[in-house]
């Protein structure tokens, strides 16, 4: 229902190869917009960045998604991604806590792509 878009801010290229998945997941899913955050992950190796900040947050406003500097190695800022992801998939199906009423049970999970 939403995706995390990760990119490592130690590499140039993966920053720029995120246009391309979130293209693929638009096409996918035939929609204008999903529910998405970006995250620029290992922020904990700042030495080597080759990503700014400012350059990650302008993407997510072309995005119209949150953004945050992560790293999974530290955990730094790993559930607030989760979370807002989680807020992000509440709004665009119009809920609350339990999203749209109706429906009969329906298995959600997470995939790693």
């Amino acid at each position: 229902e939403g995706f995390l878009c990760v990119f490592a801010i130690t590499s140039r290229s993966s920053f720029e190869e995120i246009d391309g998945f979130r293209e693929q997941i638009l096409r996918v899913k035939d929609e204008d917009k999903v529910p998405m955050v970006l995250c620029g992950n290992k922020c904990d190796l700042n030495d080597d960045r080759q990503v700014t900040t400012a350059e990650g947050g302008d993407k997510a406003k072309t995005f119209s998604c949150p953004f945050h500097e992560t790293s999974a190695k530290a955990r730094i800022n790993v559930e607030e991604s989760f979370y807002d992801l989680v807020r992000e998939i509440r709004k665009a199906t119009g809920g609350g806590p339990g999203g749209k009423k109706g429906g009969g049970k329906r298995r959600a999970g997470c995939n790693l792509l």
